[in-house]
């Protein structure tokens, strides 16, 4: 069965719809890439996906092991390269609540980073820079 079903209205504009549960996501060309920039870009997708995919790892290694992440946030970053155009370098930023992990959470923690299926999906050529900040 399909993930999604998109359609191009036009404008360097995508229109995705979750086929699972129908929501909708609109996409558009950067502004540095002769688009408006008023939604994600496809390449932001990618990064942002990665620091998700991350964050929803952990989360299910949290409940599993008895620890909390409720409360972590994170940002990411976005660098492209030229010739060609593609993504150089995805930089996240990760911030845990203060719960006083263990060494042992720490490590499954930077474990995951290294090894959610998003990380493991993209191009190797692809940097990955992870900055991991427990307050």
């Amino acid at each position: 069965m399909a993930t999604s079903h998109s359609t191009y209205p036009g404008g360097l504009r995508t229109e995705a719809t979750h086929l699972q549960s129908g929501t909708k996501l609109v996409t558009d060309a950067p502004v540095d890439n002769q688009g408006k920039g008023e939604y994600f870009s496809p390449t932001d997708l990618v990064a942002t996906a990665l620091g998700s995919c991350m964050i929803t790892i952990i989360g299910i290694a949290a409940r599993t092991h008895g620890f909390k992440i409720e409360g972590a946030c994170w940002n990411v970053t976005k660098v492209m390269a030229d010739n060609p155009r593609r993504i150089a370098e995805i930089i996240v930023e990760l911030k845990f609540p203060p719960e006083n992990y263990t060494d042992q959470q720490k490590r499954v923690i930077e474990h995951i980073t290294k090894n959610c299926p998003v990380a493991l999906s993209l191009h190797p050529d692809i940097k990955q820079t992870i900055r991991i900040n427990y307050l």
